[in-house]
């Protein structure tokens, strides 16, 4: 991306010391780079009003997003022979498959379905990794099969993650596209009593051996609002994070798989 004007100040951004903070339009709306006044270098992204990422441009090695970690937490504790390749189905800043890419010397590709978007992270930050534009799902049935080691999904549509991608039939495709051991994991917004942490698990748990969920205990037992981490293989899972995790077999209750 050769330039971005920033919407709010109508300043092309100077070489070489370029200047991303503003207010840029994207393919779905707008997005925003708001300097963080605690931490020199950092970024909040922020696409149509919602924070969406942390970024320090050159220290891929901050997560500064809890959910992240607790993704990462299950990549740490799976056996998986580095270098490795994952896919990360949602990219807005590229936070977390920079940090893949730089801890596990791998190879990462987002997916980001809004290209202005990803020309302005290209622009803005500049991830050691590749971005592709297109739509999750689509992605992930032309994947070839057994091509990839993990397969992150953290894309959202407001407060949730597009049905498409949360049915029997995506996680089909998301299976034939591992290599034998390889590993789902997804972040999950959800509310009390957690019928879509259960729906997600019913689902992943008719095609994988093993299933697992991560995050606070309020949430684990269903008394809050927030973010948990599903995680799925046919190999046995492990977490080496900073919250409890639990077996995905416990939130089997009789909820119904989402299906197309």
């Amino acid at each position: 991306m050769e330039e971005l004007t920033p919407a709010r100040t109508g300043r092309k951004p100077r070489a070489p010391k370029k200047t991303i903070v503003g207010t840029y339009p994207i393919d779905t709306g707008e997005a925003a780079i708001v300097a963080d006044p605690e931490r020199d270098g950092g970024y909040v992204l922020e696409v149509n009003r919602v924070p969406s990422s942390y970024v320090v441009p050159g220290a891929p090695e901050v997560l500064e997003y809890d959910y992240m970690r607790w993704i990462a937490g299950f990549i740490a504790g799976h056996e998986l022979s580095a270098p490795f390749r994952a896919v990360h189905l949602g990219a807005a800043g590229c936070a977390l498959p920079s940090y893949v890419a730089h801890r596990w010397a791998s190879e990462n590709i987002a997916v980001e379905v809004d290209r202005g978007l990803a020309e302005l992270v290209r622009w803005a930050f500049d991830p050691p990794v590749e971005i592709r534009v297109a739509e999750a799902r689509a992605f992930t049935h032309a994947l070839a099969p057994g091509s990839i080691d993990v397969l992150v999904r953290d894309v959202f549509a407001g407060p949730d993650t597009p049905r498409p991608i949360t049915t029997v039939e995506f996680y089909r495709a998301a299976r034939r596209t591992l290599a034998p051991g390889g590993l789902f994991v997804a972040n999950v917004g959800d509310r009390a009593g957690l019928p879509v942490t259960r729906a997600e698990l019913a689902g992943l748990t008719t095609l994988f051996s093993h299933t697992a969920v991560a995050g606070p205990a309020e949430m684990l037992d269903g008394r809050a609002y927030g973010n948990l981490v599903v995680a799925a293989s046919d190999a046995p899972l492990s977490f080496a994070g900073d919250v409890p995790w639990r077996d995905g077999a416990d939130y089997l209750d009789g909820t119904r798989p989402n299906r197309d």
